[in-house]
């Protein structure tokens, strides 16, 4: 599941709506109305974004895990037979992938 941001999502980030074209390495800038970020503005851009998607893994693996379940089946059931099933299915995906 890994995802690398890039100078692309920095520039998406910083500069919404803005004009560029980036080829391989080279920016150039055609946006009259907004200021070209700086190197180091978008070194600084791709860090952040890189450190705000590595910090939701945790989320994205429990969301696969949830998505395997069958939970309205789960939920109904334990309705039905007093059971906890369902509880004990989200408390040992939690479990195993904790929030930091």
């Amino acid at each position: 599941m890994a995802n690398e941001m890039t100078t692309v999502d920095a520039l998406k980030s910083l500069k919404p709506n803005a004009e560029w074209t980036l080829r391989g390495d080279v920016l150039e800038w055609l946006d009259s109305g907004q200021t070209e970020p700086t190197t180091l503005e978008l070194s600084n851009e791709v860090t952040r974004l890189q450190a705000a998607y590595d910090a939701k893994e945790y989320s994205r693996v429990r969301k696969a895990k949830y998505d395997l379940l069958n939970q309205d089946e789960m939920r109904y059931d334990d309705l039905v037979n007093s059971t906890t099933t369902w509880r004990d299915g989200i408390a040992a995906i939690k479990a195993a992938h904790p929030k930091p």
